[in-house]
């Protein structure tokens, strides 16, 4: 039995399409930042992205690429930095980092928290672009520019 008999196109389908849709939302806020900024073209985007998020990287990554073409993203490499998950221990007061997304309990004292401080983000940490005056500059989420 092949893979689509099984269904498993359809979810592959539903992944790609969620993804294509977050990755031209994203193109068309880095495009507009690019287009304030003067770019002539964007080199490279630097991605936060939450393992709760519910993005498939990979798929991101994908159609990117696609959602891209004929902008001034087009042959720009998106960097996606993996955000762990981190809750706010009410025990110990600290944020801690979880080992697993199974449990969240802090893994120093094992209390159960609620707490999420990090770990759902979809964010665009800074952009690299190429513009008319100079060869490359770096424009942060805070938008501080600076030169790599």
């Amino acid at each position: 039995m092949c893979c689509w008999d099984r269904g498993c196109a359809a979810g592959v389908i539903s992944t790609l399409v969620h993804e294509l849709s977050i990755a031209c939302d994203l193109v068309e806020a880095v495009a507009e930042a690019a287009q304030r900024a003067g770019a002539r073209r964007v080199t490279k985007v630097h991605l936060k992205l939450g393992v709760l998020s519910g993005v498939e990287a990979d798929a991101l990554l994908f159609c990117y690429d696609i959602a891209a073409q004929g902008t001034l993203l087009e042959g720009s490499q998106l960097e996606v930095v993996m955000m762990p998950v981190v809750i706010l221990c009410p025990h110990c007061g600290v944020p801690r980092e979880l080992p697993s997304i199974q449990d969240f309990r802090c893994p120093v004292c094992g209390t159960p928290s609620h707490q999420l401080q990090q770990g759902r983000e979809i964010e665009i940490d800074g952009i690299e672009i190429e513009s008319e005056d100079e060869p490359t500059d770096v424009i942060h989420a805070n938008g501080r520019q600076e030169k790599p």
